[in-house]
């Protein structure tokens, strides 16, 4: 039997705030990060059978030690939906959380299912390196200069985007700047307010007078990583992080973070039967290769190939949250394609916002849908480059 392809809606997307490594979410496991999630998305509509999910698809950049055993499966149960509701962990390393949720609207298109969530967590305070639990690079990819850009760190492969299309470390931390400034500005305006979902993190510290341990309660709403104090100055005075004559530095590079997201889907058979609303159509979505030695530049080939299957223009498009997993990689793809600096990361970026890997995708859909419900987009897109040589590219369109 032949089924008709069929629309996706996104019905809600919510976000944690965003963490520092080391920050708020320090001693916040990822899987109950997923968990606060998953159960906050889907009380954001209309009460409805949760057995009707098909599946919950979750993105994850290093699913090992406390984010592996299929962090996805694991959340589900913790979030207390039925055993029915099945999981599955994906990973494409920076872009696991957009292909999360193209999975899941996949799913609704194909006829699979009638309700799915795409989402995504990511502790990096809980990885000991950015090589995961255990560094397992394959030897062989130090045998030939042909594969030895795998093993390539993700800041030398910035270098050489810096080298190939000319960014200067004065473009690169006025970038930086920039996306410190609109972040602040955002929160100030409290423009993440209804994409956030307030986490209360518990503390057990010791009272030494008392010989007791006592309980403390932080509720954590606002994202840790905007610099108030970051300045051209500043930034300036940084030094090279990888090459010794480079300029690629700490502060024109995205932060290292804790988050998780996720995205409710439905089909238009199950948004009249639970009666939500729909917000937003998942339009399309495309990954591409490239060399892994400018991994950065991932974004220029996926771009193109997302809106040829949407049927779009890249001038149609009102929003796009582009990774800045590097200021120099983001200026690279945003000049080589001429992409608007005004529709680019209008409320700042992973530099200043924080880029916990395998969530920053659903993190990134999540502030897409809150502006198409504010009203300040019909078209979004969500794209970033990924390790190891690839680009992604999401699209969505208000409803």
């Amino acid at each position: 039997m032949t089924r008709q392809i069929q629309d996706a809606y996104i019905v809600a997307a919510k976000r944690t705030a965003v963490a520092r490594k080391g920050g708020a979410f320090r001693h916040v496991r990822p899987d109950d990060m997923l968990a606060h999630v998953l159960r906050g998305t889907v009380d954001a509509v209309p009460p409805f059978d949760l057995n009707d999910i098909g599946d919950v698809v979750v993105g994850c950049a290093m699913p090992e030690a406390e984010q592996g055993m299929n962090v996805a499966r694991i959340g589900v149960l913790l979030a207390g939906f039925p055993v029915s509701v099945p999981g599955i962990t994906v990973n494409r390393f920076c872009a696991s959380g957009l292909n999360a949720v193209a999975d899941a609207a996949m799913k609704i298109m194909t006829g699979q299912c009638d309700i799915a969530i795409g989402a995504g967590t990511e502790s990096m305070t809980v990885m000991p390196t950015m090589m995961g639990n255990k560094v397992t690079v394959n030897p062989r990819a130090f045998e030939s200069d042909e594969h030895v850009a795998i093993a390539y760190g993700m800041g030398l492969t910035a270098e050489k985007v810096v080298q190939r299309y000319t960014v200067s470390r004065e473009d690169q931390d006025a970038f930086a700047l920039a996306s410190h400034h609109k972040a602040l500005t955002a929160i100030a305006a409290g423009r993440f307010r209804d994409e956030v979902l307030p986490y209360t993190v518990r503390s057990h510290l010791p009272d030494l007078a008392s010989n007791t341990v006592r309980l403390t309660e932080r509720l954590f709403d606002t994202d840790e990583g905007p610099r108030a104090d970051s300045s051209a100055q500043a930034l300036a005075k940084l030094r090279p992080a990888f090459s010794v004559r480079g300029s690629v530095t700490a502060g024109n590079s995205s932060q290292m973070s804790d988050g998780a997201a996720a995205v409710l889907l439905m089909s238009e058979a199950a948004v009249k039967r639970t009666g939500a609303t729909p917000i937003a159509r998942f339009r399309s979505f495309a990954v591409a290769g490239v060399p892994p030695e400018i991994m950065g530049i991932g974004p220029v080939e996926a771009i193109p190939k997302a809106l040829k299957l949407a049927g779009l223009a890249q001038d149609d498009i009102d929003w796009i949250e582009l990774n800045e997993a590097f200021a120099a990689q983001a200026l690279a793809v945003m000049r080589t394609l001429g992409l608007d600096p005004a529709k680019v990361n209008p409320l700042g970026g992973a530099i200043a916002l924080g880029h916990p890997l395998g969530a920053t995708g659903a993190i990134r859909t999540a502030t897409v849908i809150a502006a198409m419900q504010r009203g300040e987009a019909r078209t979004g897109m969500v794209t970033m480059c990924i390790g190891t040589g690839m680009g992604a590219a999401g699209i969505f369109e208000k409803v």
